[in-house]
């Protein structure tokens, strides 16, 4: 399961609204920095940067749409938004696909912050990383910014099975329904529905949505940009996705970013306008609809 998706659910999903609001971080005790670190494993500044003339990106593998390799090279939205960064600072745009680990806070670590315990590296930017205003409080380590798209939870179902409107999550006590195991569809479908025989379980999205477009199952439920990616690629003319209300779903959509190492706000300041400059001019909102994606704008 990608940490992303664990995040949404932990921090997301079940985000409570106080009853009195707050000062943002308040009640949240000062972390330890690190110190003594090696000069690898706390990145690079935005000097250095611009005088060693590239930019490196940590981004997940086999992540589609977002990133994934492709005839050895990089692809995806996450790979078109760091060349558009890299382009905006003068430098060539380098990709590190990287594993996710079981958490989000693990990944931050070893990709942006301190890197692994044996030949980890930090990179300068990490890319895809959720935004949560609670979650930036405790993870001091790092700079949350850059915000570039908004993911939702989406269904997709063929309409023959459904042709008058799409399916809602009830529906799935009686209706075949496709999930990524362990996703935060999964954990949300069980959650609300018990242990049902109805949801169907597959190693990844892209199989959950095999399993629909071969009549295994009624629907699929994952991030939206996953499922159209899906059908974008090989479209049964009959599939279709939508957004329901999601009942017991706190948030049911979250925006992603970018994760810098705290040490270097000024490189986390660049790549922030950079990214505010191509959501201005459309260049991310291209990034979606020339895949035949709908875009979200995110929450800045």
């Amino acid at each position: 399961m990608h940490p992303l998706r664990a995040m949404a659910l932990a921090v997301l999903a079940c985000t409570v609204v106080p009853a009195v609001a707050f000062a943002r971080c308040e009640g949240h005790v000062p972390q330890p920095k690190p110190q003594n670190t090696f000069p690898q494993d706390v990145g690079r500044s935005l000097d250095r940067v611009l005088e060693e003339g590239w930019i490196e990106f940590a981004i997940y593998e086999d992540f589609p749409p977002w990133s994934y390799e492709e005839n050895g090279q990089a692809r995806g939205i996450d790979v078109d938004i760091g060349h558009s960064i890299a382009e905006a600072l003068g430098v060539e745009a380098r990709f590190r696909l990287v594993q996710a680990g079981e958490t989000l806070d693990a990944d931050l670590l070893n990709y942006v912050w301190k890197g692994a315990a044996i030949g980890g590296h930090v990179s300068d930017v990490m890319l895809h990383v959720p935004y949560d205003s609670e979650y930036a409080c405790r993870i001091e380590q790092v700079s949350f910014t850059g915000q570039y798209a908004t993911e939702t939870i989406a269904i997709a179902y063929d309409k023959k099975d459904y042709p008058e409107k799409g399916p809602t999550p009830p529906f799935f006590r009686y209706d075949t329904v496709a999930v990524e195991n362990d996703s935060i569809a999964d954990f949300y479908l069980t959650s609300l529905l018990g242990p049902v025989d109805k949801i169907r379980r597959y190693p990844s999205t892209a199989l959950a949505m095999e399993g629909l477009a071969s009549g295994e199952t009624m629907a699929a439920m994952a991030p939206r940009a996953e499922l159209e990616a899906a059908i974008a690629s090989h479209p049964p003319a009959s599939l279709a996705v939508h957004e329901p209300a999601l009942v017991g779903f706190a948030r049911g959509e979250w925006t992603v970013g970018v994760g810098v190492n705290f040490q270097h706000k000024d490189l986390a300041y660049a790549v922030d306008d950079a990214i505010a400059a191509a959501l201005a001019d459309g260049r991310i909102a291209a990034f979606f609809t020339s895949r035949g994606l709908t875009f979200e704008p995110p929450a800045r």
